[in-house]
């Protein structure tokens, strides 16, 4: 009918146009009396010809109309076939409306309901009228769509065959479904993370606490939140989605207002917040709670997450460093029931990350000293394809065969010592999927985590005893701290080697104590490592690196960008293949020249797989950015792994991640802005 309709148009164009060139030629040259025209032709001529060609533009016209109304009629017809005479009535009660196109998404025919609501589209392109209504043709896999138009909620299906779309007005059940989830119940639990700090010893600080209740009261009365004290210290918050939404679109604001309420302040006081929501069983529904708030804590508090039941969680806030904890008594605690664990189990497997670098190794022979001390036989997972070089060669370098043998067993071997009673520690990771054999944690219930990388949403599942502390710069300082302060019947036999390896562990993760996120701990616990004799000249010959690695090193370095002031990109070559290890350093080399607030290392450590490794002087939160990619770490440094992708690609995904949310990882003054 389009076609048609358009050929019609154009002929009324062209008829036109040649009356028009004909008439003014003529009278051109009536005016100007060529060939003595005013003489040959009379005036009462020209009547009778305009006369003559008014009616011949009427008989066009006529027919033109003729032949529209007789395509329309024929278009009806074929309507009426597809639909039936008498199925009009039924449609408009059961709020159905229909489309007719042709082959290029033109509309020809519109039904009743649509004239009804305004929405004649006749002769316009469906695809711009209903842009999603693409979809059909992108995924041929779709049976149905559902869009809003005007003001109302349509479930749309497509009859390729006849080029029908057919609407169904769903206005009413979407309006219920989005009253429904606005005023769905959510549950939350806010947590005042340092009340005990700062109420310690110390009544002039109530004030700040006061002030901190009075900001707490105020923001989430804004929002239409009820909140009930449980504890001192914590919450308990009911509200409904719609609220939730307003305040996630806020970012939780109120993290950086209870922050500011510390200004000159010997302690900042920070809080942690989790909501819930999604899951018809309140009791589920307040557990979810309970483990998401467990979540923001173990990646160091001053977060607020949000928990969908079954979607992935939500973070906002978190962009400070947590606070270094010098309560020596829990820490003593916390190893009393490690201790126990330890002592009831048949024996122990101790087990770090893949790529296993001196942090993992010195904290497995840590607690493997620990374990000695306790009579009980440990092992430590050792894979050489799944260590780094430097680990491997002081494994091999510093122990003999037959220590060796004693020590570490591998994978498979692993496996056959599991019983029911075998009690496995994971050490420098929490994420199951990055450990040396996670099948391992499939073998038994009574798993130990115990690592210093804030807590990401994959985690082992149901441990017996967690203990992931942020504010940590090692894994081995903590184990150290468990030597230190543990209850035990004969002093812990840490060998002088052991020490030195956990001692490397320390230098290579606060990068010789340069990292300005390094606290008071990781000087402790080198102390502590002392005492047991580590070798501090040895410890830094271990993390030594050779001619060719230098090179390597420098080479990445040179090949940097500045996406953003103060953060750096420094890339390897497509064609290198390189070591972890070689990467961090990179990074930690970058981050020695001035001006540089964060750099992210990145290259190609097999065909299949870009690393990258990221460094930060306290300015900018890196692990944010790196768990937008499912990677992770602490505040100072992170990592991440991409599968399948180029350098060019994971540079492009970086640049585009960094500019969504470089606000929220810049941090000013060590503080949130």
């Amino acid at each position: 009918m389009n076609k048609k309709l358009t050929r019609l148009k154009i002929t009324a164009l062209i008829v036109t146009l040649v009356q028009v060139i004909l008439i003014g030629i003529f009278l051109t040259l009536y005016i100007l009396d060529v060939w003595e025209m005013s003489k040959v032709i009379k005036i009462e001529y020209i009547i009778y010809a305009c006369f003559g060609l008014a009616v011949i533009d009427g008989i066009i016209i006529w027919s033109m109309i003729y032949s529209f109304h007789k395509i329309a009629k024929l278009n009806d017809n074929t309507t009426k076939d597809i639909i039936g005479n008498d199925i009009n009535e039924a449609y408009l009660f059961g709020k159905v409306g229909v489309f007719l196109c042709d082959e290029n998404g033109i509309i020809l025919w519109v039904s009743d309901l649509f004239l009804e609501r305004q929405m004649n589209y006749i002769n316009q392109n469906i695809y711009e009228c209903f842009p999603k209504l693409k979809d059909f043709d992108s995924n041929l896999n779709i049976n149905s769509l559902n869009i809003r138009s005007n003001g109302y909620d349509y479930s749309v299906k497509y009859l390729k065959s006849s080029n029908l779309y057919i609407f169904k007005d769903v206005s009413d059940y979407e309006n219920l479904s989005r009253y429904s989830r606005a005023h769905a119940i959510v549950l939350g639990t806010i947590l005042i993370d340092n009340y005990a700090d700062i109420t310690l010893n110390d009544d002039d600080n109530n004030d700040l606490i006061l002030k901190v209740r009075t900001e707490i009261m105020d923001y989430f009365r804004q929002f239409d939140v009820t909140l009930r004290h449980t504890k001192n210290d914590t919450y308990f918050a009911v509200c409904t989605f719609e609220s939730l939404e307003k305040m996630e679109k806020d970012k939780f604001s109120i993290l950086d207002t209870v922050k500011q309420c510390g200004t000159g302040e010997s302690i900042i006081p920070t809080l942690s917040m989790c909501f819930a929501y999604e899951f018809p069983n309140i009791n589920k529904l307040n557990e979810n709670v309970n483990n998401g708030l467990q979540v923001a804590l173990a990646r160091g508090g001053d977060q607020a997450v949000v928990s969908k039941f079954g979607s992935d969680l939500r973070f906002y806030g978190g962009r400070t460093e947590a606070s270094e904890n010098k309560n020596k008594v829990r820490v003593r605690v916390l190893t009393d029931t490690l201790k126990t664990l330890i002592t009831r189990a048949s024996k122990v497997i101790l087990m770090g990350h893949t790529d296993m670098d001196m942090d993992a190794l010195g904290a497995c022979l840590g607690m493997r000293a620990i374990c000695n001390t306790l009579d009980k036989e440990a092992y430590i997972v050792f894979d050489s394809k799944n260590t780094e070089r430097k680990t491997r060669s002081a494994l091999t370098s510093l122990y003999a065969r037959s220590q060796l043998e004693h020590m570490v067993v591998n994978p498979k071997g692993a496996e056959d010592l599991i019983d029911p009673s075998t009690l496995i520690i994971v050490l420098d990771v929490s994420k199951p999927s990055r450990t040396m054999c996670p099948r391992l944690l499939e073998l038994t219930d009574k798993v130990v985590v115990v690592d210093h990388h804030r807590r990401g949403e994959e985690f082992i599942y149901n441990p017996v005893f967690s203990y992931i502390e942020p504010s940590a710069s090692s894994t081995c300082e903590i184990i150290g701290e468990f030597i230190k302060y543990g209850s035990y019947q004969n002093e812990v036999k840490l060998s002088p080697i052991d020490a030195t390896i956990m001692l490397s562990g320390i230098f290579l993760d606060t990068t010789f104590f340069k990292n300005k996120s390094v606290g008071l701990r990781a000087f402790e616990g080198s102390m502590i490592l002392k005492e047991y004799g580590a070798d501090n000249s040895l410890a830094y010959d271990l993390l030594k690196d050779e001619y060719e690695e230098y090179l390597m090193v420098s080479k990445i370095v040179t090949n940097r960008k500045n996406p953003a002031y103060g953060i750096v990109f420094c890339m390897a070559s497509e064609s290198d293949i390189i070591d972890t290890s070689i990467l961090a350093k990179a990074a930690n080399q970058c981050m020695e020249l001035k001006g540089t607030n964060a750099v992210f290392a990145i290259g190609k450590t097999s065909d299949k797989e870009v690393r990258v490794s990221a460094r930060s002087d306290g300015s900018v939160n890196v692990q944010i950015l790196c768990e937008k990619f499912g990677g992770g770490g602490h505040f100072a440094g992170g990592g991440a792994i991409f599968k399948n992708a180029t350098i060019k690609e994971v540079e492009s995904q970086l640049t585009e991640a960094l500019n969504e949310n470089l606000s929220d990882i810049r941090i000013t003054n060590g503080e949130g802005e």
